[in-house]
């Protein structure tokens, strides 16, 4: 018994995380990593966790046209009338006035800015 050492203040003291007495080595104020650890991230407020929305999809974003009818989809890779598949335009969207698909390059847009023309 002559190798613990005495529950003296000077001596032993009781970790803050988890209350077992220790022979403190320096400065140590807690008995191990682990209850090192533990009080840090006690101490840290919790993050709230950013949870970013998911990206659209490209080809809801794109503008097609039949080949056979010459109609222009917006975000539809198959005509529905003709059940063939159009051939993309670009990346565009719906005009506002006339609720027609119109792609950037008609609107004089790039849709692709480092392309060469």
């Amino acid at each position: 018994m002559a190798d613990s050492p005495l529950p003296n203040d000077g001596v032993t003291i009781a970790c803050p995380s988890c209350g077992h007495t220790f022979v403190p080595v320096g400065r140590q104020r807690y008995c191990s990593d682990v209850c090192r650890q533990a009080a840090w991230r006690r101490r840290q407020p919790i993050a709230p966790s950013v949870v970013q929305p998911p990206a659209p999809s490209r080809v809801a974003l794109t503008v097609y046209e039949c080949p056979a009818c010459e109609v222009r989809l917006y975000g539809q890779q198959r005509c529905p009338d003709c059940q063939i598949f159009a051939r993309r335009l670009g990346l565009g969207g719906l005009c506002p006035h006339c609720d027609e698909p119109v792609t950037l390059a008609d609107l004089g847009l790039d849709s692709n800015p480092g392309a060469p023309r």
